[in-house]
C-alpha cells in the first residue's frame, strides 16, 4: 500500500510540483493550503507523513506543528518542514518543536523524495517498499508476496498488512486498539475483537510454513511478533 503524504503548502505552483513529484515516486497525496483545511483532512484520516510549509497564511507552520505534537492522536505522525529560511537558528527551531526533518527551498525533486523515503524507513517502516526478511520469512511489498523458504504464503489483504506491520515492529507488544489504529487506520471503526479474528487467520496461514508461533499472545496486553525464541532453538547445542 502506497504511503499517503499530506502536503501543506499555500503556493499553488510549488504544491502542484510536489504533488506531481510524489505521485511519480509512487506515493498517494492529499493537499491543503492552511492549518484549518489540514485539520479537516487529519480529522478524517491520518496521513503517513506531513510535508509542512513554514510560512502559511493565518497560523504558521511552526505553531501548527507544535499543536500536532501536543495531540495524542497526531504526535507520532512524521513531519518534514519546508521553508526558505536558511539560518541555523530557524532549523533548530523547527527540530525543537518535533519536526523529523527540514528541507530548505529551493530543493530538487530527487532530494525531496530521498528525504521522505529516509524518514518513512526510520519512523514508518511498514509504509516503505523495502523487502522485509526475518530468517526464511520474506515479505516483498512491491510484488505483494510473502514466502517462507520456497513456499509461498497466501494471505488476504488485511492479514498481509498486519504481517507487514508486525514484521517491521518486532519484539514490541501492541494492544488490539493500537493494531486497529496502525493497520486498519484510526478512521475505521470496528470492534477490537476483529483483531483476534485476523490474528487467527494469519497464524493459520503461517502454520503451513511452521512460523505460526512467531505471533505471540501477551495475556492482558495484546500481541507481539518475535522470532527470537524460535531461532534460538535452531542453534546447535555446544555444551560438552
Amino acid at each position: 500500500m502506497a504511503a499517503k503524504i499530506l502536503i501543506v503548502e499555500d503556493e499553488a505552483a510549488i504544491q502542484e510540483l510536489i504533488i506531481y513529484t510524489l505521485q511519480q515516486a509512487g506515493y498517494e497525496t492529499v493537499s491543503a493550503e492552511n492549518a484549518e483545511k489540514t485539520m479537516s483532512i487529519i480529522n478524517n484520516a491520518l496521513p503517513d507523513l506531513i510535508l509542512l510549509d513554514w510560512m502559511l497564511p493565518g497560523m504558521n507552520g511552526i505553531e501548527f506543528a507544535r499543536i500536532l505534537r501536543r495531540s495524542e492522536r497526531t504526535r507520532l505522525v512524521p513531519i518534514i518542514m519546508l521553508t526558505a529560511r536558511t539560518q541555523e537558528t530557524d532549523k533548530v527551531a523547527g527540530l525543537e518543536i518535533g519536526a523529523d526533518d527540514y528541507i530548505t527551498k529551493p530543493f530538487s525533486p530527487r532530494e525531496l523524495v530521498a528525504r521522505i523515503n529516509a524518514v518513512l524507513r526510520r519512523l514508518v517502516p511498514e509504509a516503505s517498499d523495502e523487502v522485509v526478511e526475518i530468517d526464511e520469512l520474506r515479505l516483498d511489498p512491491v510484488n505483494h508476496r510473502v514466502t517462507a523458504g520456497n513456499k509461498e504464503i497466501e494471505l488476504g489483504p488485511t492479514e498481509y498488512r498486519l504481517l507487514h506491520f508486525m514484521m517491521t515492529h518486532t519484539e514490541r507488544v501492541y494492544s488490539r486498539s493500537q493494531l486497529l489504529d496502525r493497520v486498519w487506520g484510526d478512521h475505521v471503526f470496528v470492534e477490537e475483537r476483529t483483531v483476534d479474528v485476523h490474528i487467527r487467520r494469519l497464524r493459520k496461514a503461517l502454520q503451513l510454513a511452521g512460523r505460526d508461533d512467531w505471533i505471540q499472545t501477551v495475556r492482558g496486553s495484546g500481541y507481539r511478533f518475535s522470532a527470537v525464541a524460535v531461532l534460538q532453538t535452531k542453534e546447535p547445542n555446544t555444551q560438552i
